[in-house]
C-alpha cells in the first residue's frame, strides 16, 4: 500500500485526463441542453489531447535536430531525441476540434432558430407534432 500512493501521484496527468474524460462523457450523455452537450464534447476532446500529450513526453530528451562532428559522426545518440510526431498530431487534432466546435455551434444556432429552444426534449416533442 505504501508504494501505491507515490505511483498514483507520479501519474497525476493520466488521472487528470481520466477525470476530464468522465466529466465530458457525463456532459454528453446525461444533459438535455444541447449547449451543455457541446461543452461536454469539448471537455472530452481536451481530455484525449491531454492523454496523448502525456504519452508523447520523454524526460531529458532534446529536439530532433541532429548535429554532426567534423568527421560526420552524430553528437548525440538517437535515443536522446524526442519524437515530434505525437505533438504534430495533437496540433492537427486541436485544429479539427476547433472546426468541429464551430460547426456544432452553427448547427445549434440553426436548431434554435427553427425550434425556438436548445433543449433536446422540447425539440423531440416539436418534431413529433
Amino acid at each position: 500500500m505504501d508504494e501505491l500512493f507515490p505511483f498514483i501521484i507520479a501519474k497525476y496527468n493520466y488521472w487528470a485526463a481520466l477525470v476530464l474524460l468522465f466529466i465530458g462523457l457525463y456532459g454528453m450523455i446525461a444533459k438535455n441542453n444541447l449547449m451543455k452537450k457541446i461543452i461536454g464534447m469539448v471537455i472530452f476532446q481536451t481530455a484525449i489531447l491531454l492523454f496523448f500529450v502525456s504519452i508523447g513526453v520523454k524526460r531529458g530528451a532534446t529536439v530532433p535536430i541532429i548535429q554532426f562532428t567534423a568527421d560526420k559522426q552524430p553528437l548525440l545518440d538517437a535515443t536522446a531525441y524526442a519524437n515530434p510526431l505525437p505533438h504534430v498530431l495533437i496540433l492537427t487534432a486541436i485544429v479539427v476540434g476547433v472546426a468541429t466546435l464551430g460547426v456544432a455551434l452553427a448547427i445549434l444556432q440553426k436548431i434554435q432558430r427553427v425550434h425556438g429552444t436548445i433543449e433536446e426534449d422540447e425539440i423531440l416533442e416539436d418534431l413529433r407534432r
